[in-house]
C-alpha cells in the first residue's frame, strides 16, 4: 500500500504542492512543527503502515527537523518491513539496503535538514530583535485580557490552549 504523509507548519500554508500528482491509497496531513515527533497525524500513521507498505513524503524535513527523529523513524519503519521515499531527495529505504552507505546518505540529508532549520530559528530570532529594535515587532497578540488574569491569579484555574477552566 503506498501510504502518504503531509506535513505543513501553520494552517496558512498549503498541502497541495506535496506529493501532487501521486497516487496514494492512504494520506495522512499534519498541520505541525517537525522540531519532534509529537504529531497526532504522523503518530497515527506510524502506527497505520505494515509490512510491504511505502510511506511516500514529499522531503526528509517534512517528516522530522532533526537528524536522531529521521533516523529512529525511518530505522523502525524499515525493521517493520516498511519503506520509505522522499521525493524530492530521490531516495528510498527499504531496510534491505543496510549498507553503511545507505546510512551515510540518510545521515547526511538528515544533518542538511536540520541545520537548515536552525538557520531558520537563527535567522528568525535576528529578524525579531532588529524589529523590536525598530519598536516594530511587540511580541504575539494576548490572548487573555486583565480581567482573565487576575481570575487566574486569585483562584485556581488551569490555563489550556487559550482558554482557561475553574479546576475542581
Amino acid at each position: 500500500m503506498k501510504v502518504g504523509y503531509i506535513r505543513v507548519s501553520t494552517i496558512h500554508q498549503n498541502t497541495e504542492r506535496q506529493l501532487d500528482g501521486i497516487a496514494l491509497e492512504k494520506k495522512f496531513i499534519d498541520c505541525a512543527s517537525g522540531k519532534n515527533t509529537e504529531r497526532p497525524k504522523l503518530q497515527e500513521c506510524l502506527s497505520f503502515v505494515r509490512e510491504g507498505d511505502t510511506l511516500i513524503v514529499h522531503s526528509m524535513d517534512r517528516l522530522a527537523r532533526n537528524l536522531i527523529d529521521l533516523r529512529k523513524i525511518v530505522e523502525e519503519l524499515n525493521a517493520k518491513g516498511v519503506a520509505v521515499q522522499f521525493i524530492k531527495e530521490n531516495v528510498t529505504f527499504n531496510g534491505q539496503d543496510d549498507s553503511p552507505m545507505s546510512k551515510l546518505l540518510l545521515s547526511m540529508l538528515g544533518a542538511f535538514a536540520e541545520f537548515e532549520r536552525a538557520i531558520i530559528r537563527e535567522r528568525q530570532k535576528e529578524g525579531i530583535e532588529l524589529a523590536r529594535q525598530r519598536k516594530a515587532f511587540t511580541g504575539r497578540p494576548r490572548q487573555l485580557n486583565n480581567v482573565q488574569i487576575e481570575q487566574i491569579k486569585n483562584q485556581n484555574l488551569c490555563i489550556y490552549s487559550s482558554r482557561y477552566y475553574l479546576l475542581g
